[in-house]
């Protein structure tokens, strides 16, 4: 790779990581075939034969995100009862891929951003359990993130120019967040976050959640930002069951909805058009103006 030049990451890649890092360390991965099955902005996403799959970042920030989640994740996902990709090894810089890297195992499911909001009712239950299980008391070391569980008003100028800059209810949105920065704010210990449970981060299977994926954003902070998955995936009726559900469980203030009703309007409109977000964004404003 010549000195400056992003690296090429592809299933070329992903063959020779295999070859030189992974089969001496899992001897079964030999042979086995290898199939794509995300190449987003942030990762590629191979699949290893039927149990294993590499993620590796295609750029610096997406690495650190890898960094952060290899570090962190079996830590903070120790009390989930529903599957997450625990780090199996990680690899580290090569001289032909200057980032970290991760091998996992595979996790079945469907991916929620395949499945219609309305057909989403199994996931109710399992996910408001599997977040109310992960908001715990995080360690002083728990990872910052200035995206995500910091203060709504640290996030304002920002925010409040995307929603300006907004092709839609540009007005709704900014009454919503203006909402949310009048909201008291959250006077609880920084608990730990998914950072980012939207519903291609979600897999759910016939019985309801069936994996939390991608935690690169894992940190610690308000849950409020956490919550913003109730507008993200489901419509009215789910996200009542979904409120009520977390607020039974007494881990949360009073204000955390109107909050949480103000992360999700600033990741809707961060989120460009012809993304593969698009139809989650398109939902979510949909719900926050209804």
């Amino acid at each position: 790779m010549p000195d400056g030049a992003p690296p090429v990451v592809d299933t070329r890649l992903a063959e020779r990581l295999v070859a030189d890092v992974v089969v001496p360390r899992f001897p079964e991965a030999a042979g086995l075939p290898l199939h794509v099955v995300d190449g987003g902005w942030d990762n590629l996403v191979v699949r290893v034969g039927a149990e294993l799959v590499l993620r590796l970042p295609i750029r610096p920030e997406a690495a650190v995100l890898v960094r952060h989640e290899a570090r962190w994740l079996a830590e903070a996902a120790a009390p989930l009862r529903v599957p997450v990709p625990v780090p199996l090894l990680v690899g580290g810089p090569t001289a032909y891929y200057p980032w970290p890297w991760i091998v996992t195992r595979w996790i079945d499911g469907i991916l929620v951003d395949d499945v219609d909001p309305g057909d989403r009712s199994t996931l109710v239950e399992g996910l408001a359990d599997a977040l109310a299980a992960l908001h715990r008391p995080a360690p002083p070391g728990a990872p910052p993130n200035p995206f995500r569980g910091v203060d709504v008003a640290a996030r304002d100028d920002v925010v409040r120019a995307r929603i300006a800059a907004w092709d839609g209810p540009a007005d709704e949105l900014a009454a919503v967040w203006q909402a949310a920065l009048d909201a008291p704010r959250w006077e609880g210990p920084a608990v730990w976050l998914h950072g980012d449970p939207h519903p291609r981060n979600l897999l759910m299977d016939g019985s309801g959640l069936a994996g939390l994926l991608d935690f690169g954003d894992i940190t610690a902070g308000d849950p409020a930002s956490d919550l913003a998955a109730a507008w993200l995936c489901f419509g009215p009726a789910d996200r009542a069951r979904f409120r009520a559900r977390l607020d039974a469980s007494g881990r949360y203030d009073a204000h955390v909805w109107t909050r949480a009703a103000g992360w999700a309007a600033s990741f809707a409109t961060g989120i460009a058009p012809g993304t593969p977000m698009e139809r989650t964004v398109r939902h979510a404003v949909a719900q926050l103006t209804m």
